[in-house]
């Protein structure tokens, strides 16, 4: 199942990148795409035509969609709050109390990162930067496979840290009642978000970016979603602001031959358990780690019931690599910028020296990366496919503006203008330059 891979194996396969947008998409979308179309289209076109009808058609739009993709005839698109208020109190109190701890350990972490506006005179006047929250920012929570009221809480309370006036939720309407899972609603009431609205996949992209009768236009829109949701991100950017294209889910592992197979295996696991196309992988020096976790996690496969979907994605995406040391094992993971990288050795705080680029480090084998799924702290809205080497997780800086701050005293502004004008004059704009001459002229006619 977990099979182990030398480097140079490694290098073609499994550690090899590519866009997974770019990929062949699965039957099962392309029959799906036919079914709801009529005809078979790529991806992007579908999605091209969703958005463009929900731009034009609004809350109509949203309905026919949501009929044809989910099989949901919607009577409401926004949840009223006594039904947040409800699902709280529907679901049972341990999971209640679990998501209550996680909200306040999401929030008391934001709470820390520091949004400094700042000014200076140092530099003749006063130049700086002024940090301003953003007034309504969108946040989508998946709820097709399975609900994840984990993902409103990590994007919606960084976005309440930073000042957002206004948040906007959208999440796929269960089957039965056409409500949202009872679990996200929840979540929604305990982190104090007022607009929910029961609305999923591309069209509810379109509906935050654009607006509807019902549904307000959002000036950011987090959160990750399906290849679907993703692509309809792409497309309206630039209309709106997003946080990243997230793709499947990665987890890479270090690990030297003191580590606890058992637990590493279940590590490997746990990320499998997303999606066929997730991605676990382990670095490891020792053969005999190697071979440990092999059969560890062949032992507690048998016992869980995503199997399947583990399986698979072991298959296809994961597997041990057998490296020459841990510094070896650095280079590759930082090589490959993984969303996690777990850090199960003796010393991780000296092997992460040597890793600059992941979007969440884990050190040692209590700092395990379930944990930060769920109640760590850190939003677990991190870059995948290799853009952790230019992006960063979601956090508080997500949600502000930075306006700089220009207000030069005379004296400077004329002993600047000069310069300015020097280099107007060699961009060939004339214009530029004429603006510096005209003050130095007043200056001098003052003078």
């Amino acid at each position: 199942m977990l099979k182990i891979y030398s480097v140079d194996e490694a290098a073609s396969t499994i550690l090899r990148r590519d866009n997974w947008l770019e990929r062949e998409p699965p039957p099962a979308v392309m029959e799906g795409i036919a079914r709801v179309f009529g005809e078979r289209l790529a991806p992007e076109a579908a999605v091209r035509r969703i958005v463009a009808d929900v731009r034009a058609g609004g809350d109509d739009a949203l309905r026919r969609w949501t009929a044809r993709i989910d099989g949901v005839q919607l009577k409401e698109v926004a949840i009223p709050p006594a039904a947040m208020a409800a699902a709280l109190e529907s679901i049972p109190g341990e999971l209640a109390e679990a998501l209550r701890l996680a909200a306040e350990r999401i929030r008391a972490f934001h709470e820390r990162q520091p949004l400094p506006s700042w000014t200076t005179t140092e530099l003749g006047g006063r130049l700086g930067q002024r940090l301003i929250a953003l007034q309504r920012a969108g946040v989508y929570v998946p709820g097709g496979t399975a609900p994840l009221p984990s993902s409103l809480l990590m994007s919606a309370i960084p976005a309440q840290v930073a000042g957002v006036d206004e948040i906007v939720v959208t999440t796929p309407p269960g089957k039965e009642d056409g409500l949202p899972a009872a679990v996200i609603l929840a979540a929604a009431q305990i982190a104090g978000v007022e607009k929910v609205y029961t609305v999923g996949g591309a069209q509810a992209i379109a509906a935050m970016a654009y607006g509807t009768e019902t549904v307000p236009a959002v000036e950011k829109i987090v959160g990750p979603g399906n290849l679907f949701v993703t692509l309809a991100k792409r497309q309206v950017f630039g209309q709106v602001g997003i946080d990243g294209l997230y793709g499947p889910t990665e987890t890479v592992i270090i690990a030297d031959e003191e580590a606890n197979a058992s637990w590493v295996a279940a590590d490997l696991l746990a990320q499998a358990e997303h999606d066929v196309l997730a991605t676990a992988i382990l670095l490891t020096p020792s053969p005999a780690l190697a071979e440990a976790v092999q059969r560890e996690a062949g032992r507690q496969l048998e016992q869980l019931s995503r199997a399947e979907i583990i399986a698979a994605s072991l298959a296809g995406q994961g597997g041990i690599v057998l490296t020459t040391d841990l510094d070896e094992a650095a280079q590759l993971a930082d090589a490959f910028a993984a969303e996690h990288v777990c850090l199960e050795v003796a010393e991780p705080e000296a092997l992460a020296n040597r890793i600059q680029r992941g979007g969440c480090l884990f050190f040692g084998g209590h700092s395990y990366e379930v944990l930060g799924d769920y109640v760590a702290g850190p939003s677990h809205s991190l870059p995948t496919g290799g853009t952790a080497r230019f992006s960063s997780g979601l956090n508080v800086l997500d949600f502000v503006r930075i306006n700089s701050v220009v207000d030069l005293d005379q004296e400077t502004a004329t002993e600047l203008g000069r310069a300015a004008a020097i280099i107007a004059g060699a961009e060939q704009l004339t214009a530029h330059a004429n603006a510096a001459h005209v003050r130095a002229a007043y200056v001098r006619d003052e003078v």
